[in-house]
């Protein structure tokens, strides 16, 4: 049986079994109290989603407070503005194609600005698909999170093939 915890613990005991027969009747009373809040704070929170407000939150003292997230949510959105690039290299016979989709922030004011959203990498070439899968996903992460991603050009210059490699500067 799982309890779920509330609230800070600030202090505890040990509890003997003839001790349970008799918090188990007040148990049940507080129990239904207990659930009575909850569903209260649920309602609220989905009225305040619902109207676009904040969400609050209640401390045990009844106290409400507004929460504030520190982060901006950033969902996709329908449509991308994007480039791709046909990359053929001579160490294979295939070309791989190259797609960098951006989003635009604050579009139509003096703030505007566009930046790297995700990236996708494909060929017909499947040896290496699950790594290329995996360093896109990263890549596209990183350009979520925001702030300077022009970092991850020096780091994936620094990769080493130990048979040569091949790197087109652009």
């Amino acid at each position: 049986m799982a309890i779920k915890i509330d609230r800070k613990i600030v202090k505890y005991q040990v509890q003997k079994p003839e001790d349970q027969l008799q918090d188990k009747a007040a148990g049940k009373a507080a129990d239904k109290a207990s659930e009575a809040r909850a569903a209260d704070r649920a309602s609220e929170a989905r009225a305040a989603e619902k109207a676009g407000e904040s969400e609050l939150v209640r401390d045990k003292n009844g106290h409400t407070a507004k929460v504030i997230r520190m982060h901006e949510r950033l969902e996709r959105p329908e449509v991308l503005i994007g480039s791709t690039y046909k990359i053929k290299t001579p160490i294979s016979d295939h070309a791989m194609y190259v797609t960098i989709n951006d989003i635009v922030l604050n579009e139509g004011t003096e703030y505007e600005q566009r930046r790297p959203f995700e990236v996708f990498i494909n060929s017909k070439n499947l040896d290496h698909f699950q790594w290329i899968v995996a360093l896109t996903r990263i890549i596209s992460a990183v350009f979520r999170k925001g702030g300077d991603v022009t970092f991850l050009v020096d780091e994936l210059k620094a990769v080493f093939d130990p048979r040569g490699g091949y790197w087109q500067p652009g």
